[in-house]
């Protein structure tokens, strides 16, 4: 940025030109008693200068917490959320999951992680008056191959996943056609996925939601025990390119994370985030929940739930953390039509003891 380009009276910025500041993002690292030091200019001449600087630099207007509140800054859609298809589930999310940072789905093998994953890349192709973002979906996978016919057998069900929705509505999605899967054999592959193909398609508008599944699959076989800084620093490298997507597109991104056992015994190093008692913790450790700003934890319990004479096991969803969800859960199930919440109330979806 040329200093001419600033809004400043030329005996300001003969001054600074003069105390060698090459740029003008250097002034914003210095403090103002330094400046007026190099510069010799006044106290107030250095205050200018420095809101000068700071209003050049700045890529958007600050928004206050009274704007948000009263919806002033419809670029930060502070009221919408990405349905998860299923009211109960929402209730649980304040309207379902956030636009912007990383959301982390852990829990053990067969909880039903991949079956939300895959709700949510169908709900996100709805217009946004019916929860969806009215785009698709990028898929990356590092463990399995992508579930293909589970994914048909959801779409053939959504109109009994979505008895609220329009028939012609359901109809008139292409699903498949706006969902792009991707496979990750290794950490390398893994990150020129997020930071060349996938800044494409949030670019093109062609999808809305990034889900990577799992997270923890390629960290954990690539990296010895002994090599923790390494693994942290690569992590912090992954989840920073996932961060300036989301917030730069509006577009949620979805972890799905393993656990780990909890071993017994006192371990001060151990951050189980509110999981006392948890005989399983989420894997990668506090390197990577720092990362995250959303922590849901899925777990498949003892005993099966009845919809219309029809069978799942019973599942707990539970919100950990999330700066603006209360510690919460619900009862939840998978059927073939996809993931529904279980309510107290709800007379047909009472949980049936297992024999």
């Amino acid at each position: 940025m040329e200093w001419e380009q600033l809004e400043l009276n030329p005996r300001i910025i003969a001054a600074v030109k003069k105390a060698n500041f090459r740029s003008a993002k250097e002034i914003l690292r210095v403090s103002g008693a330094d400046v007026q030091r190099l510069t010799r200019l006044s106290k107030t001449d250095v205050q200018h200068l420095h809101s000068a600087v700071a209003a050049a630099v700045r890529k958007s207007s600050p928004v206050t917490a009274l704007q948000l509140i009263q919806g002033e800054c419809p670029v930060l859609e502070p009221g919408h959320r990405l349905s998860f298809a299923c009211p109960i589930l929402d209730g649980l999310m304040r309207g379902g999951l956030p636009l912007r940072g990383i959301t982390e789905l852990a829990g053990e093998s067969a909880a039903g992680k991949t079956q939300f994953c895959l709700q949510l890349c169908l709900s996100v192709q709805y217009p946004r008056e019916n929860g969806g973002l009215n785009s698709g979906a990028v898929y990356i996978c590092t463990e399995d191959s992508f579930p293909i016919k589970r994914l048909r057998q959801l779409i053939t069900q959504q109109s009994r996943l979505r008895p609220d929705l329009p028939p012609a509505l359901i109809r008139s999605r292409h699903f498949t056609d706006s969902i792009y899967i991707e496979h990750a054999a290794d950490l390398e592959a893994l990150q020129a996925c997020v930071s060349q193909r996938v800044p494409v398609l949030l670019k093109r508008g062609l999808v809305r939601l990034v889900v990577v599944d799992s997270v923890a699959a390629l960290f954990r076989s690539e990296f010895q025990a002994d090599e923790a800084i390494q693994r942290s620093r690569h992590l912090l490298a992954f989840s920073s390119t996932l961060h300036r997507l989301s917030h730069a597109y509006g577009a949620p991104v979805v972890c799905v994370n393993q656990v780990t056992d909890v071993v017994d015994g006192p371990n001060p190093g151990r951050c189980d985030y509110g999981l006392v008692g948890s005989k399983v913790l989420p894997a990668l450790g506090i390197a990577w929940a720092n990362q995250v700003m959303v922590r849901l934890m899925l777990t498949r319990l003892a005993g099966q739930v009845k919809s219309d004479s029809r069978s799942s096991a019973l599942r707990k969803l539970e919100v950990v953390f999330a700066p603006h969800l209360p510690r919460a859960s619900c009862l939840c199930g998978v059927w073939e039509e996809g993931v529904r919440g279980i309510s107290d109330n709800d007379s047909e979806l009472q949980p049936q003891s297992s024999s």
